[in-house]
């Protein structure tokens, strides 16, 4: 019998976007914000017009990171500093790992179904958008801005 999960829907990641540019376009900074699925791919993506081309991948790459350790990249850069347990983190996964914040694991019922990286800010206004981001979807939808789930 296969296997199912649940995971974010384009539909998900649509609403997701427009909200993220919504509170980019108050902040005053073009964004990009990429959202992945369950899985840690690529589900949608939007740059602004006049983002940051080097934070193209930094956004792709934080959702990535936020789904592959199913926690926030602002609380994964505090665990990933010198004499931290994770410090050299930075350098697996070819290099795709991003720690600093702006990433955050989407979890529907304690369940992660995928996660939003957005980047062009500073770390606190990336982080802004992606909470806003992940506020467009259903109420069941929660972000895991404290990066640990509950057990």
């Amino acid at each position: 019998m296969p296997k199912t999960f649940e995971t974010l829907l384009l539909q998900d990641a649509k609403r997701m976007l427009a909200a993220g540019e919504a509170k980019a376009d108050q902040i005053g900074i073009p964004y990009n914000i990429a959202v992945v699925d369950a899985g840690g791919y690529l589900l949608a993506f939007s740059r602004q017009d006049g983002a940051l081309i080097g934070s193209i991948d930094l956004a792709i790459q934080k959702a990535f990171t936020a789904r592959i350790f199913d926690i926030s990249t602002a609380v994964l850069a505090e665990l990933a500093q010198p004499g931290k347990p994770l410090y050299g983190i930075h350098g697996s996964n070819d290099g795709k790992i991003v720690i600093f914040g702006g990433g955050l694991p989407v979890r529907r019922k304690g369940i992660v179904i995928g996660a939003i990286g957005t980047s062009a800010g500073t770390v606190e206004q990336d982080i802004e958008v992606a909470e806003a981001a992940i506020g467009a979807i259903e109420p069941s939808i929660q972000s895991a801005s404290v990066g640990v789930p509950s057990c």
